[in-house]
């Protein structure tokens, strides 16, 4: 008895030293450091975006998904390349189908919890019907954010330039240089640049691919000198600095406005959440009072006024406070 229950120990230690043994094998060949960058390089051919935030789009269309019944399903929705282009721009990992798998998980996710509120349906989905935009209001500040990010570096990376023009590098190891020296994210777009130009794409056309993933006002200005120098010349470096000199004077001038429009911008966050956080406020403090105006059809008609006079005065105070130089 005692033999046989040392053999079954042995043997169950041997199965789990084996079972973990086992697992880390399968771990490291599928999610190791040598399959990720496999992994990292083939979608970085495939046009798709790695983790290091590097993408290169030399292929007529990006995957929208991983499946190719569903990536040509979604390639025949026209306005789903827009929220393509909004991902690229945005440096996000995501596809186009996990994204809207996202905005329908966060759906589901807020008619769930709006159950337990004393509501007919019809008035709670309405309710919860903005919870489909939360992806794409969280994917529009990533852009945004990133955007800025890179505005705040286009100064820098023409004066970079500038100096290696003047130093006798051609522009296309200027590119590269930039892609390895300057900070994320301006230089992953120089790299995806390069590897473009490496490839047969020809430099003006890669160029163009970069003003389209990145779409900013400055970074055309330096695209189109570089195109413009290429057919008539002249000298690209000191026009480059020049160039860096407006992009600092407009940055600064954009500091100034947003410290003086810091008030109206505070006053119009505070106006356009003010009836939500009233209309919470007495719901959970005396719901009865409040549920005339779901209950009874005067209070449903006035909801709707409501909510078009929130809606019109949203849309006036984002104007009032957007001001564009």
């Amino acid at each position: 008895m005692d033999l046989l229950f040392y053999s079954f120990t042995v043997f169950l230690f041997a199965a789990v030293i084996l079972l973990i043994e086992g697992v880390y094998l399968w771990w490291s060949n599928t999610h190791g450091k040598a399959a990720q960058r496999i992994a990292r390089r083939l979608q970085v051919m495939s046009g798709g975006v790695g983790r290091s935030g590097e993408r290169i789009s030399i292929l007529k269309q990006r995957r929208f998904s991983a499946h190719d019944g569903v990536d040509r399903l979604l390639h025949r929705i026209t306005p789903l390349h827009r929220f393509d282009a909004l991902l690229l721009q945005a440096g996000s990992a995501l596809t186009v189908d996990r994204f809207l798998g996202c905005s329908l998980a966060a759906f589901l996710l807020a008619l769930l919890v709006s159950a337990h509120w004393p509501l007919p349906l019809a008035p709670r989905i309405i309710l919860v019907l903005p919870a489909l935009g939360v992806p794409y209001f969280l994917v529009r500040r990533a852009r945004a954010r990133r955007l800025h990010r890179i505005e705040y570096q286009l100064p820098d990376a023409a004066d970079f330039i500038a100096r290696a023009l003047r130093a006798g590098h051609s522009f296309t190891n200027v590119l590269q240089i930039v892609g390895n020296e300057l900070p994320e994210p301006l230089s992953s777009e120089f790299r995806i640049a390069r590897e473009e130009i490496n490839y047969g794409v020809p430099m003006g056309e890669a160029l163009h691919n970069m003003a389209a993933r990145i779409p900013l006002t400055d970074l055309r200005y330096l695209i189109i000198a570089v195109l413009i120098q290429r057919e008539s010349g002249g000298n690209l470096a000191e026009i480059l600095g020049n160039i860096s000199t407006i992009i600092r004077s407009r940055l600064k001038l954009v500091a100034q406005v947003r410290v003086l429009s810091a008030e109206g911008r505070m006053s119009a966050w505070i106006l356009g959440l003010l009836p939500f956080a009233v209309m919470l406020a007495l719901t959970l403090l005396n719901p009865e009072y409040v549920s005339m105006l779901w209950t009874d059809p005067s209070g449903v008609r006035l909801l709707w006024y409501a909510a078009g006079m929130i809606l019109f005065g949203v849309v006036w105070l984002r104007k009032v406070i957007r001001i564009r130089i």
